[in-house]
């Protein structure tokens, strides 16, 4: 069971946040996504569905590594500048092209980086550490090991060895990796739709004007792009009223067309809000948490319907989004099937506090700060505000947390920022 803590009005039923991710997550068990194959080209930031092993050794053949000449390395033995050691050049290595002539002992081939080595030689003296005598023989001034200035077949990664993991996402390196295996085709895990709702009769479309009383539907198009920040789809479902009729089967229709839901609005306690009654009536096991000890963020709703995750998010648009980052960002890292789905690593920065700031006891609160660059590092300005304010969020560049046995920081703290991307 959550452990229940009360706010600061004495109000039971807040769940402290890392407890309410847990909880959901611990319900979402073993994770198996279903799986696309998608070119190459079109792989980036995808999760990929299997371990890939390398089909070839890479390199296939030992290429140098630096511009110099290809010897053998018992020559240069002893070489320095008071007592080089002389070899003839008998053969000039071109790029791209399977060297066949065999370098005998006492001899060298000019190469360049990323030539091949030619038979019979099994080190490259670098070029800095020769001194031409004449078109065809140099002096050799720094003695180079058996495998010095080259990469040998195999060393990058071997054949059958892995080349990646499962459940890693995909970086530019990891393409061009894939790319020098000649791997044209990747399996990946299937990317998530996420359902997204704007409730409530008094939101209007963001394009229109609103009349007293009325106020633009912001919370649609962010967490959309939080959504595509996450790795996942977005289907909007545009506005929705919060009339029972209407909102129960827009809620139940979302579910059935996605892997995880949200609507915003309908979370805090009230008659119009239909959120919890809405989880409710699809099934079990239904309500999971509602309202957690998060400022901002406190009313959300985290609810499950079968394998499906539905989240009641608050309507103001910076509540919504703490909550988003909280909760909704590593659920869907833990749908996505990423192999360490909890350890992700974000952009932070350690930033002295600018002035003091306090928390009540008992309560996770996430403070957006502007960051500054003073002599001694980064100073952290809190950005206060209300949450209905989208201003506040933003005007920051990140955000730090006070933990819910804190109450709060002093100025000149230093605290670790979160860096918003």
């Amino acid at each position: 069971m959550p452990k229940v803590i009360r706010d600061m009005l004495g109000r039971q039923g807040l769940t402290r946040v890392d407890e309410a991710l847990a909880i959901l997550l611990a319900r979402l068990g073993t994770v198996a996504p279903q799986t696309d194959t998608v070119p190459l080209a079109s792989a980036l930031d995808r999760i990929t569905a299997g371990r890939i092993v390398s089909p070839e050794d890479l390199p296939t053949h030992a290429r140098s590594t630096m511009d110099g000449f290809a010897v053998q390395a018992v020559d240069t033995f002893g070489a320095s500048e008071s007592m080089p050691v002389y070899l003839r050049i008998t053969g000039k290595i071109a790029m791209g092209e399977q060297p066949a002539q065999m370098i005998e002992r006492g001899c060298c081939a000019q190469i360049p980086t990323g030539g091949l080595l030619p038979p019979g030689t099994d080190a490259v003296v670098m070029l800095e550490h020769t001194v031409p005598i004449d078109e065809s023989m140099i002096e050799i001034v720094k003695a180079a090991g058996v495998g010095a200035n080259l990469i040998a077949p195999g060393e990058d990664i071997g054949k059958n060895g892995q080349a990646l993991p499962a459940g890693h996402r995909l970086r530019p390196q990891d393409l061009g990796l894939l790319a020098g295996l000649g791997l044209d085709q990747v399996e990946v895990c299937r990317r998530l739709t996420v359902g997204v709702l704007s409730t409530g009769d008094e939101i209007v479309p963001h394009t229109e004007v609103p009349p007293p009383g009325k106020v633009r539907d912001i919370n649609g198009i962010t967490l959309s792009a939080l959504i595509r920040r996450a790795g996942a789809k977005a289907t909007l479902y545009g506005i929705v009223s919060d009339r029972k009729e209407i909102f129960f089967p827009a809620v139940e229709k979302a579910v059935s067309e996605n892997d995880l839901v949200l609507f915003s609005g309908g979370s805090s306690v009230g008659m119009r809000d239909l959120g919890e009654q809405a989880i409710a009536s699809l099934g079990n096991p239904g309500i999971l948490v509602h309202g957690v000890a998060l400022k901002p963020g406190k009313p959300i709703i985290i609810g499950l319907t079968g394998t499906t995750p539905i989240f009641g998010l608050p309507g103001h648009p910076v509540s919504a989004m703490v909550c988003f980052e909280l909760f909704v960002e590593p659920t869907i890292r833990r749908l996505s099937g990423l192999a360490a789905p909890d350890v992700f690593p974000r952009a932070v920065v350690l930033a002295r506090l600018a002035r003091n700031i306090n928390s009540a006891p008992g309560r996770r609160d996430l403070i957006r700060v502007q960051l500054s660059r003073a002599a001694t590092g980064w100073v952290a300005d809190p950005v206060l505000g209300k949450s209905g304010a989208i201003t506040t969020i933003s005007r920051a560049h990140g955000y730090f947390l006070i933990d819910e046995d804190s109450q709060g920081f002093t100025q000149d703290t230093e605290v670790e920022v979160t860096l918003y991307l």
